[in-house]
């Protein structure tokens, strides 16, 4: 009797004790409970920048902890994605970029350090800013289909700008002109603003550029607007017509979304894409991208993988098509 008396008080010692071990779910602390950094690989400024920053801004209300940008300029990304790479795999470090980390840089760069599918998984599409093509108003065309027939009149006659060799601007050029077999001549500014002044002044004919950058010209009767280079007509102006219209499968708009480094915790990415998507609908937010040229944007890790591959297939066949050898 004694002896199971002992045993029985044992076994119920162990269940106590038991229960008072906390369960995983209760031990773990509710994320996040401490600062998120947003790494962008450019300066201060620009496309990912502003939609780091704005999204940013509505994250810290949401989730009560401060989203804060590291601006990593450098290297072609190989800086930014190196600052990624030793940060901790606990879900308070991402990257905020465009495609063209992706996408432009491995066909031109070689050696670049970083591999998509290797060191960075998804987690949320965060926004669009489409290109538009527009026309110094001496060129005698009106529609995206008078330009063809112009520019097909009279081949290697007429000459476009763009941001420099490489860029999405030079790369929606080539891609169009090898869709439609147009004979156009380069010429590369550095920058857009040198390549919108040089449209306006008559040095170029046309040239592909984000509505901020022309919006005015436009309304003076500068620049005409002719077409957009997105998949989907934009809200800022639903009135432009689409390349994709006339060439299917047309999309070269630049896009930014966020990533995490391989590793990350699942839940970190689930939770900070469904507070994304709830900012992403927020009036403010849309208010504030739409003045700066952007779309607001939503979708699950998976489909911001699938726009990744997509953009990456068809920037490659851009970079071929511009003869653009890597370095």
């Amino acid at each position: 009797m004694n002896r199971r008396r002992t045993v029985l008080l044992a076994a119920a010692l162990l269940a106590t004790s038991v229960l008072k071990l906390p369960s995983p779910a209760l031990a773990q602390a509710a994320y996040p409970n401490k600062p998120i950094k947003f790494i962008v690989p450019y300066s201060p400024g620009g496309f990912p920048d502003t939609v780091a920053r704005v999204y940013a801004q509505h994250l810290t209300e949401k989730l009560g902890q401060s989203v804060v940008i590291d601006n990593r300029p450098g290297a072609n990304g190989v800086v930014a994605a190196q600052a990624l790479a030793v940060a901790p795999k606990d879900g308070y470090t991402f990257l905020v970029t465009d495609g063209s980390m992706f996408s432009i840089n491995p066909a031109v760069y070689k050696n670049l350090g970083y591999d998509y599918k290797r060191d960075f998984m998804p987690v949320y599409l965060a926004a669009r800013a489409p290109l538009y093509l527009a026309l110094n108003p001496s060129v005698p065309a009106n529609t995206l289909q008078e330009f063809i027939a112009l520019a097909k009149s009279k081949p290697g006659a007429m000459n476009y700008g763009s941001s420099g060799i490489g860029s999405t601007h030079h790369l929606t050029m080539e891609a169009m002109k090898a869709s439609l077999g147009l004979d156009l001549t380069h010429v590369p500014f550095k920058g857009t603003g040198q390549a919108v002044p040089a449209l306006i002044g008559g040095q170029v004919d046309v040239l592909f550029s984000a509505l901020p950058s022309l919006a005015g010209f436009v309304k003076n009767g500068q620049v005409k607007l002719i077409a957009s280079n997105a998949a989907q007509r934009s809200s800022q102006a639903p009135n432009i017509p689409l390349i994709a219209e006339l060439i299917p499968g047309f999309d070269f708009a630049p896009i930014v979304g966020v990533l995490a480094a391989t590793g990350t915790p699942q839940n970190a990415i689930d939770r900070i894409n469904a507070e994304m998507t709830s900012v992403s609908k927020m009036p403010e937010l849309v208010k504030t991208f739409s003045t700066a040229g952007i779309d607001a944007l939503s979708s699950s890790p998976a489909d911001y993988n699938k726009a990744i591959l997509s953009e990456n297939e068809r920037l490659a066949k851009a970079v071929a098509a511009a003869g653009i050898k890597p370095e």
